[in-house]
């Protein structure tokens, strides 16, 4: 059985980028582990699983029903209630790691810990797979090499867009404040001078405002993005999970019969 690891911060993890790979890859006999800062509880980031807050734009940034309803059974099952600490996680025990984002302050401490860039860093080594998505592209990116480089430099990969996030950033900042904003640079902004070419940085063909589902995913729809370059795997936003999970999955069962989850 294969076996994928998920970090996540204490708080303010996105609950599609979490929960829709790990419904994926649970469904399809691959084994989930969860780790945490100190191997203790962690919590999504609300706002983004039950859209309050968010008035009429709730159907389009937060999470879908589907997402509430698996989110409820991983967050009861085993692997979820038994997470691991950060540093006690080795490069050895898994066949792939996945970065999922966030946006919210409580996701600075996944995005700038050193422990986890160092683990980042060993599965490029071992030519592992790697996925990441939205804010995760970034813990990816700011993981450097031994020759000072970032391990995506060399590689193409895509993040969350700036025109995402400061789209977001705008529409709510009346009565949000900066709460779509992680840093004061946007994700992409910091991401693309880590690459070694600025066409390394593939933006796909829409922002992305629609989200694909479990029965879609094949479909590879317009306004959903993943880049792939080797075994690294990269996505934007929630919107594109199901294509990176299932992607994901292919890579590490190339001859398998998926279920779909729905």
């Amino acid at each position: 059985m294969k076996k994928v690891l998920i970090p996540v911060p204490t708080i303010h993890f996105d609950p599609s980028e979490v929960t829709i790979p790990w419904k994926i890859f649970s469904s399809n006999n691959v084994s989930v582990s969860f780790a945490t800062p100190d191997g203790g509880s962690a919590s999504c980031d609300e706002i983004m699983l039950t859209g309050k807050g968010l008035g009429l734009l709730s159907g389009i940034l937060a999470c879908s029903e589907e997402v509430r309803q698996n989110y409820e059974d991983m967050i009861k099952s085993t692997e979820y209630l038994n997470p691991r600490s950060w540093k006690d996680c080795k490069v050895d025990d898994f066949d792939c790691i996945l970065l999922p984002g966030g946006h919210d302050k409580g996701c600075r401490e996944y995005l700038e810990s050193t422990v986890l860039q160092e683990l980042i860093c060993q599965f490029f080594e071992q030519d592992k797979l790697v996925g990441a998505v939205c804010h995760g592209v970034l813990l990816v990116g700011r993981s450097k090499r031994s020759d000072g480089k970032s391990v995506l430099f060399g590689r193409k990969t895509t993040s969350l867009l700036a025109q995402q996030e400061l789209a977001a950033y705008r529409l709510t900042c009346l009565w949000m404040g900066d709460y779509y904003l992680t840093y004061p640079i946007t994700v992409e902004d910091e991401l693309r001078p880590m690459l070694e070419n600025p066409s390394d940085f593939i933006p796909g063909k829409s922002p992305g405002i629609t989200r694909d589902k479990m029965d879609d995913y094949t479909a590879k729809r317009l306004n959903n993005h993943i880049v792939r370059d080797g075994n690294y795997v990269s996505a934007r936003w929630p919107g594109d999970c199901h294509l990176l999970g299932f992607t994901m999955l292919e890579i590490l069962q190339p001859k398998a019969q998926y279920v779909s989850c729905t």
